[in-house]
């Protein structure tokens, strides 16, 4: 009994991703649980503290959790590995997350679009957070957007996979739920930082060389046409990036699920008019493009079914479909907005101050500030 099988959090995010149940038993404290937790379609988590669940019968913890796959988790990986133990002399057939949560925080996954570009695109996939970013590849360069800095290599590793080198990395907006990896890659890359021409006004400070973009210009990587899109409404600065006039990285503003929550900039105060200012950007910008326009968003729900080709994405017709709150007038869609927002990202107001450069911050608290749901949706996608 020495011996506890573990699992991979590569192993459990394929597991989960192709709907098979799974029992998550996780060994933290409360609070812990409650700031952040492995969720799914097909997950059901039991959250037993490691000294109460050695005291505890197996089958009575287990009992309304019947899934044949059972799952132990805590921080690290070891206090679970412990939990599995006592489960397993209980015969109950259980394996150990391995590193834990903080594993589970450092995966990220991709996949490639099934798009009308030129351009390959790939979406990035954070599992913990549900954050999304894009590599668009077009000969031998390539631009990443919403990059996350606990991922900067990554995305020059599969750009170089892809027989390209990063020319561009850029942002859609000031992020309030993680830190970006613009920065990171504009140092330590050949890469060309870019952000909204309508950020800089937040107080953007970066210590390094950057570049803006305004409504209506373009970035050219190899072959393909990046077109900036100013979309404000989740942020003063929030910008869409139209692909070949394929797809369209809507970041923060239009979710397949969901619409933008607009209080993170300009507080509640502020949030009432930021709707409104939402309101026009979808109904002007966005809702205005082609039907078939895949919708290639910033953040995915916890509970979002993923596309045919394993993507967090849809055609712009099948978002519209999807959302009623898409086709209320001004007045009623600013009303739906502010109804019911969940709670604020946590910690969003030193990861905004640490994206726009007025601070800085090493990577293992960057982990921490990032840690839970990103919450940037008006309501659950």
């Amino acid at each position: 009994m020495s011996s506890v099988p573990e699992m991979t959090p590569e192993d459990l995010y394929e597991h989960i991703e192709a709907g098979k149940p799974v029992t998550v038993v996780d060994v933290r404290q409360p609070h812990e649980y409650e700031k952040w937790h492995i969720e799914g379609p097909s997950v059901e988590t039991v959250n037993v503290p490691d000294r109460t669940l050695t005291q505890s019968d197996p089958a009575e913890v287990l009992a309304d959790h019947p899934a044949e796959t059972v799952v132990t988790v805590c921080g690290t990986g070891k206090i679970s590995r412990e939990s599995a133990r006592h489960l397993r002399r209980a015969d109950v057939d259980v394996r150990n997350l391995a590193g834990g949560m903080e594993a589970w925080a450092d995966l990220s996954v991709y996949t490639e679009l099934t798009t009308d570009a030129d351009a390959t695109v790939l979406q990035f996939r954070r599992p913990s957070s549900g954050c999304l970013a894009y590599l668009v590849v077009s000969g031998d360069e390539a631009a990443v957007i919403d990059p996350l800095s606990a991922f900067a290599k990554e995305y020059v590793d599969v750009a170089a996979d892809y027989g390209s080198e990063l020319v561009y990395a850029v942002d859609t907006h000031v992020h309030a739920d993680h830190v970006s990896g613009v920065r990171a890659l504009g140092e330590h890359t050949d890469a060309t930082a870019v952000v909204p021409a309508a950020a800089v006004d937040r107080g953007i400070d970066y210590d390094i060389p950057y570049e803006t973009i305004a409504d209506g210009e373009t970035l050219e990587v190899g072959n393909s046409t990046i077109e900036a899109i100013h979309t404000p409404g989740h942020t003063s600065g929030m910008t869409a990036y139209y692909v070949d006039e394929a797809v369209l990285l809507t970041g923060d503003g239009l979710f397949v699920g969901s619409v933008a929550r607009p209080d993170l900039e300009a507080g509640a105060d502020g949030a009432p008019e930021a709707a409104a200012q939402l309101y026009q950007s979808l109904q002007q910008r966005v809702l205005t493009l082609p039907d078939k326009t895949l919708i290639a968003p910033g953040h995915h729900g916890t509970h979002a079914e993923p596309a045919a080709d394993g993507s967090y994405t849809a055609p712009l017709r099948d978002v519209v479909e999807r959302l009623d709150i898409l086709s209320l007038p001004e007045a009623e869609f600013v009303e739906a907005v502010l109804a019911d927002m969940p709670p604020r990202p946590a910690n969003h107001t030193q990861l905004i101050a640490t994206n726009l450069g007025q601070r800085d911050i090493p990577r293992q608290r960057a982990l921490q500030l990032e840690r839970g749901p990103n919450n940037c949706a008006a309501t659950a996608d």
